[in-house]
């Protein structure tokens, strides 16, 4: 059970079968950088709990992978691999073995070979289900297992200690537990409690047991960081009598804040301003290195924003009145529309709903095109039209002259 409490950390899809946790991750794969990156991550952990790790696209495969020792279950076709393992590597199927031996089934292929209609009729139904699931050709169902509210876990020592810090290489397995729990949990823990139980060969004086409570300055969920701190305390402890077993406790947990997700990390939770931060950056990079969107006293929605070094004069905020809702996304270049009966056309007939919004200017505005000057005067009539396809579209209607009827999709609401 404590295996699978760790397992939580990495997807809520964590079951208990036979001796094994099974633990179902593709939904997580993206959340920790990838097959590579989750692989390595499960398999460091279980290193350091003591456990074998096996992969497959099917949980009883990979059950009996990890049974057979070595076998990547995505090396090679499922079938293929799954045929060369012996009988004992499916419960369902072990259960059998010398009656298959019998008829001359050493593998799971030699068995998948036989007649489906004689292996029903000679066996239970449960060996034929548990090659199917193994095989992907059935779906398996289990029940997932839940993190408890409070963690406590006991560990019994290989061999008698009787120093305290060599209670640290069991102590760690513990750790590693409870960072899981904490991690599925949401939590940091800020206290812990060790406790160890003496040898029953003790002196009648000595206590049947002894405790290490440990704090931290905040919640935290790093394993290396608590070893630390319990290794400085170990070293200052005086065992009693030699140590049999340890426990370990998450006395006091708290909700675990969310890092910043700030662009410059180094300054996060320092007092440090992003103000001084971007003077900083401009110090040393120039004052180009660092630009700021500025609003601009232009109703024309191309010229709306400017984007200014961050050295330069910060013009008063101009108030722009708009009759129609600003659109949440607007094209770079606005886009021609087919009309029909004078009626613009985009992705079927459109609705006009609102409008007409006139913005016209920028007669003294001009871009410098080759060897000449292009004006930017506008005149538009903007509408909030809706599409039956396509939504509601901010559109307008160019109003200069010599281009009268023509209609243009500018931006999309959400």
């Amino acid at each position: 059970m404590q295996l699978a409490v760790w397992a939580l950390q990495f997807t809520p899809r964590v079951a208990l079968f036979e001796e094994a946790v099974l633990i179902e991750v593709e939904a997580s794969l993206r959340l920790f950088g990838g097959v590579k990156s989750l692989h390595a991550l499960v398999e460091e952990g279980a290193w350091d709990l003591g456990a074998r790790v096996a992969w497959a696209p099917t949980g009883m495969a990979a059950l009996a992978f990890a049974r057979q020792k070595g076998v990547d279950g995505f090396s090679a076709p499922l079938e293929r691999l799954l045929d060369r393992l012996l009988l004992e590597c499916i419960t369902a199927v072990k259960r059998h073995q010398p009656t298959l031996a019998r008829v001359g089934c050493r593998t799971l292929g030699q068995v998948r070979a036989l007649p489906r209609a004689g292996i029903a009729r000679r066996f239970d139904k449960v060996l034929l289900e548990a090659m199917d699931q193994a095989y992907g050709l059935r779906p398996e169902t289990y029940e997932w297992v839940k993190a408890p509210d409070a963690f406590h876990a006991r560990l019994e020592l290989m061999s008698r200690v009787e120093l305290a810090p060599a209670m640290l290489f069991g102590a760690r397995r513990l750790l590693v537990q409870m960072a899981g729990w904490l991690k599925a949990r949401q939590l940091g823990a800020t206290a812990f409690t060790l406790r160890w139980c003496h040898d029953v060969m003790r002196a009648r004086d000595v206590g049947s047991s002894g405790e290490l409570t440990i704090r931290t300055a905040e919640p935290t969920q790093n394993v290396d960081h608590f070893s630390r701190l319990l290794s400085e305390h170990l070293a200052r402890v005086a065992l009693l009598a030699p140590v049999g077993d340890l426990e370990l406790l998450a006395t006091e947990v708290e909700p675990m804040v969310e890092d910043s997700r700030s662009l410059i990390p180094e300054l996060a939770g320092k007092g440090s301003s992003i103000k001084l931060a971007l003077e900083r950056i401009q110090a040393r990079l120039g004052n180009d290195a660092v630009r700021r969107p500025v609003l601009s006293a232009d109703h024309r929605p191309e010229w709306m924003q400017q984007w200014l070094s961050a050295g330069q004069h910060r013009p008063s905020k101009p108030e722009l009145v708009c009759e129609l809702p600003q659109p949440t996304w607007m094209l770079g270049t606005p886009v021609r529309l087919v009309e029909r009966a004078n009626r613009p056309i985009y992705q079927g007939a459109l609705q006009l709903l609102l409008g007409p919004d006139r913005v016209e200017g920028g007669w003294w505005h001009r871009d410098q095109v080759g060897s000449g000057e292009v004006p930017l005067n506008v005149q538009r009539d903007y509408w909030l039209a809706r599409s039956e396809h396509a939504g509601l579209l901010w559109i307008f209607q160019a109003r200069l002259a010599g281009d009268e009827t023509a209609w243009f999709l500018h931006g999309h609401y959400a």
